[in-house]
């Protein structure tokens, strides 16, 4: 069997079938471990095929210290857990959005009153966001749409709805002020 160091050198010089003896060997370990990280298995196989583009698109320039195998689990594991981050702060971010889409969290007139005038602040924001960013969030939010699904409609993965998502929810957080 082949090294992995002389399949890398081989990818690094531009062969295919090196490049895939490489990936068909990490694949489906790399998946599993991803999958173990991240709790879903397909985002899994999206931050392992991202891996294995980014490792061919960048072979001339790759400078692996140690071996592949540590270089590309890591890599995982870097992706995997950068992800669940992106994830869980989407999740803490959306509750204002929650609260004011809701009419019943608003008691008094002055609570209506507050959550009109957040309302307009919130619409000049996504106002000022690039286009295919607010088209994102607003059919999560208002239309009720999942990632995968906006990522269908869009032609996008869903990795790239989630980094959209996560940018805009950043956004709304910092320009409104609101803290968890």
């Amino acid at each position: 069997m082949i090294s992995d160091l002389l399949l890398l050198i081989r990818t690094r010089e531009g062969d295919v079938k090196s490049f895939e003896i490489l990936f068909k060997s990490y694949y489906l370990p790399l998946l599993n471990y991803s999958a173990t990280i991240t709790g879903r298995r397909e985002i899994s196989e999206e931050i392992v095929q991202e891996l294995f583009y980014n490792l061919w698109r960048e072979r001339e320039r790759l400078s692996i210290t140690k071996s592949i195998k540590s270089y590309l689990y890591n890599s995982i594991r870097n992706r995997s857990i950068d992800y669940c981050r992106r994830r869980k702060f989407e999740e803490n971010s959306s509750d204002i959005l929650e609260n004011i889409s809701s009419g019943t969290s608003w008691e008094s007139p002055q609570e209506r009153a507050e959550a009109g005038e957040m309302e307009r602040i919130i619409n000049r924001i996504l106002a000022r966001m690039p286009a295919r960013r607010r088209d994102i969030f607003m059919m999560n939010r208002e239309g009720n749409k999942k990632y995968e699904e906006i990522a269908a409609i869009l032609s996008l993965s869903v990795k790239t709805v989630e980094a959209e998502m996560a940018k805009a929810l950043k956004v709304l957080r910092k320009e409104t002020g609101y803290r968890r």
